[in-house]
């Protein structure tokens, strides 16, 4: 395996900030639980780990590609992730009282198979998980020198993070109800994760 521990943790570590950021995997992970409680929940985790690993897998290969025909490309995609991180970061902050508690209603459909699918939705179309895995993903890794084992620690990390944090968001639906209900507590949430994503961005140039 070609990837140091100080690039699996600072990835791991900006795992868990782009988790910690309310949106849409939030919202439809809580109305699923607070409609149907833990059993309803946890069919929609597991349709984000399955998006969350594909993207990575997919950012993986085709930016592998693109680095191995054009080696400068990744000290470019590196700039690139630092940029868009303190960029992420600013737009978090600035939108911090936005109210993420009212979820589309296709989201709470009874039955496991819905709520996979609702997971699966939710993930591959949501605009900061894109951009994190096509965009930002490249920038911590020597795509070019990744081996097997390394694809594998990447999707590893990219679903155990996610679906431990959302698990524990099912088990834990009244205390994030609440939080959800509350404009300070999720703009001081909002205000953390962005000012954590600018410090992620400014370290990677360092790594």
């Amino acid at each position: 395996m070609t990837i140091s521990p100080t690039e699996l943790a600072l990835y791991a570590g900006a795992l868990t900030i782009l988790f910690l950021t309310p949106g849409p995997v939030w919202v439809g992970l809580i109305a699923r639980a607070l409609s149907g409680g833990f059993q309803a929940a946890w069919p929609l985790t597991l349709g984000v780990v399955i998006g969350d690993v594909m993207w990575a897998v997919f950012a993986i290969l085709g930016m592998a590609w693109i680095v191995e025909q054009y080696p400068g490309t990744l000290e470019a995609l590196k700039w690139f992730a630092c940029v868009t991180f303190i960029v992420m970061g600013w737009l978090i902050i600035r939108s911090a009282d936005k109210d993420l508690s009212k979820a589309d209603g296709r989201l709470t459909r009874p039955g496991v198979w819905a709520g996979f699918v609702a997971g699966l939705a939710v993930i591959l179309g949501n605009p900061k998980a894109i951009l994190f895995y096509m965009g930002m993903l490249p920038g911590f890794f020597d795509l070019g020198a990744f081996t097997t084992a390394d694809i594998i620690a990447i999707a590893a990390m990219s679903a155990i993070i996610p679906l431990i944090g959302n698990l524990l968001i099912a088990a834990m639906v009244d205390r994030v109800r609440r939080l959800l209900t509350s404009p300070t507590a999720v703009r001081r949430m909002n205000i953390t994760a962005g000012v954590l994503l600018i410090g992620v961005g400014l370290v990677i140039p360092f790594t």
